[in-house]
């Protein structure tokens, strides 16, 4: 196997976020090129298709071209370029017609050190390949969600061409210059059987492969049909759990029509902090109501906040832990 077994987060050459809190410019941005998808998978709340249509802010469908480049122009004004747009939040990318453009945009105008994104590669034709390759991506996430057609129809919903869908992957292995690939599925659903199978498929098209753990990362959404793993996390790291949101610190989201998140996982639309249509990308990061967030968790608050509360993510995501910093932290804020 040519991959590399290695999750889709870098888990061992993290900054130490205490010692540079607060930061003047943030490291991720999450831009959400579409928030609908054309899966349903059962861990997935925009895969509810139902709760989406009852979900204010919800089904909103592709985030325009022009608002994007207001989104990249914004982050130009940070002292220093972010390290990484992330164009992915809820929905799947490639389902924004201008999804390459949005690529060549952002590396045109030197806003970020990196752009990456995550996507199902059903869509993922030699042509659009190629356009994204073209267009200068720099690192592409693809989620497996199983290794034949048939755990693709029980598990999302959706009726895949598998033997396609593994020579598209290949066709983009093949042509991707630069740009580096991760492969990952969820494990817990697989036998070890299905599990070997998975590395034998992809495990020469990518240059990192990964089987991780079920979580249940959505606030206020219930899995369907699936168990969360109770021994390890995501990426089969401790369950632990920490009090004080790291992601908040450093990351913040804009969904498809310009409404800003604290947090990628903000599906609801309940932890809104501004609006890039009224206020610019940086006067978002520096508004009042994500600083009132951060001091909240700094002040070990979470467990009684409505939202933040039971986040799966505190206990079976977690690649950071600042519990510790959080008096020193709260006095520079």
């Amino acid at each position: 196997m040519k991959a590399i077994i290695k999750p889709r987060i870098d888990l061992a050459n993290r900054t130490s976020l205490e010692s540079v809190i607060p930061l003047a410019t943030p490291f991720i941005i999450n831009v959400d090129p579409a928030d609908i998808c054309n899966f349903q998978c059962k861990f997935c709340p925009t895969g509810d298709r139902e709760l989406m249509r009852n979900t204010p802010g919800r089904n909103i469908g592709t985030m325009s071209f022009d608002l994007f480049k207001k989104i990249v122009d914004d982050i130009c004004d940070f002292e220093q370029p972010i390290r990484v747009l992330r164009l992915y939040k809820d929905g799947e990318p490639l389902l924004n017609k201008n999804f390459a453009e949005m690529i060549r945009y952002a590396k045109l105008k030197k806003c970020c050190d990196r752009v990456d994104t995550t996507t199902n590669a059903s869509l993922l034709t030699p042509e659009k390949s190629l356009e994204i390759i073209d267009a200068g991506l720099d690192r592409i996430n693809i989620s497996i969600e199983g290794v034949d057609a048939q755990q693709y129809l029980n598990f999302s919903k959706f009726k895949i061409d598998f033997e396609k869908l593994v020579e598209n992957i290949r066709f983009f292995y093949e042509h991707r210059k630069n740009c580096e690939m991760i492969v990952k599925i969820n494990g817990d659903i697989l036998t070890p059987e299905e599990k070997d199978k998975f590395y034998a498929i992809f495990g020469d098209i990518t240059d990192g492969i990964y089987i991780e753990s079920i979580m249940s990362c959505w606030p206020e959404f219930e899995l369907n049909d699936v168990h969360v793993n109770t021994e390890v996390g995501i990426y089969k790291q401790e369950i632990k759990e920490v009090l004080v949101c790291p992601y908040v610190f450093y990351s913040f989201s804009i969904n498809a029509d310009g409404v800003a998140s604290a947090c990628y996982l903000d599906w609801a639309r309940k932890l809104v902090i501004g609006d890039v249509g009224t206020e610019s990308v940086k006067e978002i990061w520096n508004g009042d109501k994500l600083r009132d967030l951060q001091k909240m968790f700094l002040r070990k608050e979470r467990k009684a906040h409505s939202i933040c509360g039971e986040c799966g993510q505190m206990t079976h995501g977690m690649p950071d832990n600042i519990d510790q910093y959080s008096v020193e932290l709260l006095s520079r804020i």
